[in-house]
């Protein structure tokens, strides 16, 4: 879990998101294998950006993600390519997701872990599963 600073040639970084994004009139579809696929595909998404995933949750109507991201992303733009490539693949590979008229909606929350500390996120995270 990178609680390390980033060194770069000219910068030095510590950026902890948190995300929350729903799927298109909050239905619950992100249930069975189309969750497991769609935490690989975020997963493998977030590595492709130089991010690292601290903790994740998908839930059946929307999914939480707390990542660490490299300096290179604006928080909109990490949504745009995670969002995006996520829907893309699993409306490829499960048909059900394909009668709706998109995966996702454009809204999603992010917040810094500058407010509250990485383990309050992350313990609030795990309590998701369990409720």
């Amino acid at each position: 879990m990178r609680q390390d600073y980033r060194h770069r040639r000219t910068s030095v970084s510590l950026l902890n998101y948190h995300f929350v994004w729903v799927p298109r009139r909050r239905r619950s579809v992100l249930v069975g294998p189309v969750a497991v696929r769609a935490e690989a595909l975020i997963r493998r998404t977030a590595q492709e950006l130089d991010c690292e995933v601290l903790a994740l949750e998908i839930m059946p109507d929307h999914v939480h993600l707390f990542l660490n991201a490299s300096p290179h992303w604006a928080p909109d733009q990490l949504m745009f390519r995670i969002k995006g490539s996520s829907a893309h693949a699993l409306r490829k590979e499960f048909a059900a997701l394909r009668r709706m008229p998109s995966l996702w909606t454009r809204s999603y929350f992010v917040s810094t872990a500058g407010k509250v500390s990485s383990a309050t996120i992350r313990r609030y995270l795990a309590d998701q599963k369990t409720t």
